[in-house]
């Protein structure tokens, strides 16, 4: 089983990461939205890499199930109904609905993704379900950093130590046989030398610094939480959804939440 890593997908393409296992990354904080969204019972979400393509998709879909979410500097586009706050995908706004989803790093990094064999979406808050899933498959792995693309070296400190987790975890299990390529011992050593304190990493991060400065400081928090949000995004067909498996949990837990409010 072997781990190659790719701190930033600026250099990839389409043709690269085709019939791959791909597992993308975007801490701050696409992957953490993707993930609270499918948990709070959002039909699908449908990445995109521009904000025209959104508009020209979300003109085909039926309005009252679709939403548009996403960012651009770290704020909601004008005209889309949400931004890329996990906050903000609570069950009343989202659940049932397809949500056509447009960031600066993340959605694009899923896009350029789209022709993998597998793909899921990772992040600090459902890392052990997608350590879970590459234990499942038991083959060749592409992580994908997503990230910053306003940025000149584009890297991006969070995405790489949620990377370098990820590669501990599978390293350490002596059924696997894994073989890391040199980066992936990069994302490694980042994590062994910034790991012990995520959130502390994360306010200090040039992303995060940003995202905190521009109010959204309580993002960051929830992004830094590990396996709080215990699900897998993956690509089915040209969108992310849960997971089969994981539909019936996440509905029986969100019927026993229902009477509890009742």
């Amino acid at each position: 089983m072997k781990i190659d890593l790719s701190f930033t997908p600026t250099e990839l393409d389409e043709l690269e990461l085709r019939d791959r296992n791909v597992i993308v990354i975007d801490v701050l904080r696409s992957s953490t939205t993707i993930a609270v969204a499918l948990k709070n019972g959002a039909r699908e979400i449908i990445p995109v890499e521009s904000i025209e393509n959104a508009v020209k998709i979300s003109g085909s879909l039926f309005g009252d199930v679709t939403l548009r979410g996403g960012e651009r500097n770290g704020k909601m586009i004008q005209g889309f109904n949400l931004g890329n706050s996990p906050s903000e995908y609570s069950e009343a706004t989202v659940k049932g609905k397809s949500i056509i989803f447009c960031t600066t790093n993340g959605s694009v990094a899923m896009y350029k993704s789209r022709f993998a064999r597998n793909l899921a979406v990772a992040s600090f808050v459902n890392l052990t379900r997608v350590v879970e899933f590459m234990r499942g498959i038991s083959s060749d792995f592409l992580i994908v950093c997503a990230g910053r693309a306003n940025t000149l070296s584009s890297f991006s400190l969070e995405d790489s130590i949620c990377a370098g987790m990820i590669v501990r975890k599978l390293a350490e299990d002596k059924s696997l046989n894994v073989e890391l390529t040199d980066s992936s011992l990069a994302a490694q050593a980042l994590h062994k030398a910034y790991g012990r304190s995520i959130l502390k990493m994360m306010r200090k991060s040039e992303h995060g610094r940003y995202l905190t400065e521009i109010g959204f400081g309580e993002d960051v928090r929830l992004c830094a939480e590990i396996d709080t949000v215990p699900v897998l995004p993956v690509l089915t067909g040209n969108v992310i959804k849960l997971r089969k498996e994981e539909t019936p949990a996440i509905e029986s837990d969100q019927a026993a939440k229902s009477k509890l409010t009742a």
